[in-house]
């Protein structure tokens, strides 16, 4: 059950927290989101200590804490301090989309437009190359609010609102335009039958790009084993032999499911590499039997909450899932890809 209440979300930081000492291996991705739960309670300060202890205590993505903590602080009133943080963050120009994201859209919601708009156009320099309609996911967040603060500006289309157009008519039924409408040109309060199902699918698109926002930090993942693992799991189980007849056929079914999926409009995929140690904690945790198929899916749900999700399909250029060392594209991501390239 999702936290509703200040109480709640409380309850659940606090959880986290003690998750988080349990575990030390996962502390980062615990204490985002217990901070983020601590925002929602309106226990700022306290979320802004949890960010600092990440920064003293070393952080694989500190410009990515940055961000979250100006964007926290000037919630609360230390607008000077968020500025000059979101001034450093732009100086860095990072690699990862995150942090630009974060510090735009808290630009935004300070009625910042052209800072915003800057902050938006600057990131995609950094991450788009000229001529290149290859966008990852993340990106595709940075180009779609470029958009809708250009029409907040009343700015004109232009190459780059083209190809926000482009990546989100992939996913929605309703255009960019309408989504990003400063003036609505109607309300639910209408008695046209035409105006009321035209307002619900446009609702219903916002709503489902909030949703994906949301999931960001828990991609839909896809378990996969390696080869020694995977061994090793059906020699210590040899019931789930059904579930993985072997292992060309696994790697096979994961990039299956993973375009399947992406098919059906499900944005935000990835693939969590398990361990048999790590699967037997986990099976020992949940009072059940490693040999479940059930059990399997719940096991990638945990890896993918933990942070371990690498995003599917990789970057351009970037290697392959599998491990085989060759590009994704080259291996997987081929047209008819199953397994990947023999080498002699």
């Amino acid at each position: 059950m999702r936290p509703d209440t200040p109480a709640d979300h409380v309850a659940e930081a606090e959880r986290l927290l003690r998750t988080a000492t349990q575990y030390p291996e996962d502390h980062e991705p615990l204490l985002l989101r217990a901070a983020a739960h601590l925002e929602l309670a309106g226990d700022r300060e306290y979320a802004s200590t949890l960010y600092d202890r990440l920064l003293a205590a070393g952080t694989d993505r500190p410009l990515l804490v940055k961000a979250l903590q100006a964007a926290n602080l000037w919630e609360y009133g230390h607008e000077a301090e968020a500025r000059a943080l979101i001034a450093g963050i732009r100086s860095a120009a990072p690699v990862d989309p995150a942090p630009w994201e974060v510090i735009a859209e808290t630009l935004e919601s300070h009625d910042e437009l052209e800072a915003s708009h800057d902050c938006f156009t600057t990131a995609l320099s950094v991450l788009l190359t000229p001529g290149d309609d290859e966008v990852t996911y993340e990106t595709q967040a940075l180009l779609i609010g470029r958009h809708r603060v250009r029409r907040l500006l009343g700015l004109p289309h232009d190459a780059r609102d083209t190809l926000a157009d482009k990546v989100h008519a992939a996913h929605a039924e309703i255009s960019l335009d309408e989504l990003h409408d400063p003036n609505r040109l109607w309300a639910l309060g209408s008695d046209n039958p035409a105006e009321l199902r035209a307002e619900i699918a446009r609702l219903r698109s916002e709503l489902g790009s909030y949703r994906s926002a949301l999931s960001r930090p828990f991609p839909v993942a896809v378990l996969h084993w390696p080869k020694g693992e995977f061994d090793e799991l059906l020699a210590a189980y040899p019931q789930l032999a059904v579930e993985y007849p072997s292992h060309v056929e696994h790697l096979a079914a994961i990039e299956g499911a993973l375009r399947d999926l992406a098919a059906t409009g499900t944005a935000n995929l990835g693939v969590v590499t398990a361990t048999v140690p790590s699967y037997e904690a986990f099976a020992a945790s949940e009072q059940s039997s490693p040999a479940s198929t059930e059990l399997l899916p719940q096991y990638a749900t945990t890896l993918a909450a933990r942070g371990r999700a690498l995003p599917w399909p990789p970057a351009k250029g970037a290697a392959c899932w599998c491990g085989s060392g060759a590009t994704y594209r080259d291996c997987h991501g081929g047209p008819t890809a199953t397994a990947p390239p023999t080498r002699g």
